[in-house]
């Protein structure tokens, strides 16, 4: 399944407290049972008023359903299409779905 990338505007996300983000955390999980094995979150990193998320999910219909669904924005969703770490320096990278070794 591809994964995707989820832009959230939420002003004063930095500020969130960590009963918020609990909070916030406990009603993205709920969402994603219901939805099934077809969408599964990542992580997400906060930085001023801005969440961003990385999902793997069926298609972006999902990662919108999603959104919708727990009252989340979803200002912009896009197709991850590689992911390089430091691992990538030895060959090894995220293209298209797969691990791939260059």
């Amino acid at each position: 399944m591809p994964k995707f990338l989820i832009e959230r505007e939420v002003p004063g996300a930095s500020k969130l407290t960590a009963e918020e983000l609990t909070a916030v955390a406990g009603r993205s999980c709920g969402v994603l049972r219901e939805l099934g094995s077809d969408i599964q979150w990542e992580r997400s990193y906060i930085n001023g008023d801005k969440i961003t998320c990385v999902y793997i999910a069926k298609d972006e219909a999902l990662v919108r359903e999603h959104a919708m669904r727990g009252k989340f924005p979803a200002d912009r969703v896009a197709v991850i299409s590689a992911i390089i770490d430091p691992a990538s320096e030895n060959g090894a990278l995220w293209k298209s779905r797969e691990l791939v070794m260059a």
